[in-house]
């Protein structure tokens, strides 16, 4: 295998980033943000921060909300109201092991 170029590293990064969002957004809306981060660290929530923080090292101005829109797909309130539920108390406990095992 040959080692591609930067700005192809760049636009395959791109590309699986693309993909991932798309998989979360139209396969997986039932995945719940609480699920992600007790299994692996991170959720959507996050993604849209670190695209905030990539944002600003561009000199690009971004608020949260844009941020979220990106990687939801929607407007962050909308998504919330068609798939975000209560988490369970099971969810909570899953959570704060979670958090416990894996602090940051």
């Amino acid at each position: 295998m040959t080692d591609p170029t930067p700005d192809t590293q760049t636009a395959l990064e791109a590309a699986a980033f693309r993909r991932l969002l798309q998989h979360l957004n139209e396969r997986r809306p039932d995945v719940q943000n609480i699920d992600l981060m007790i299994l692996a660290g991170f959720c959507r929530n996050c993604l849209a921060d670190w695209y905030r923080e990539a944002a600003a090292e561009h000199d690009i101005a971004m608020d949260k909300d844009a941020a979220r829109e990106r990687i939801y797909g929607m407007p962050f309130a909308e998504w919330k109201a068609q798939h975000q539920r209560e988490a369970t108390p099971e969810q909570v406990a899953a959570f704060e092991a979670a958090q416990r095992a894996h602090p940051r």
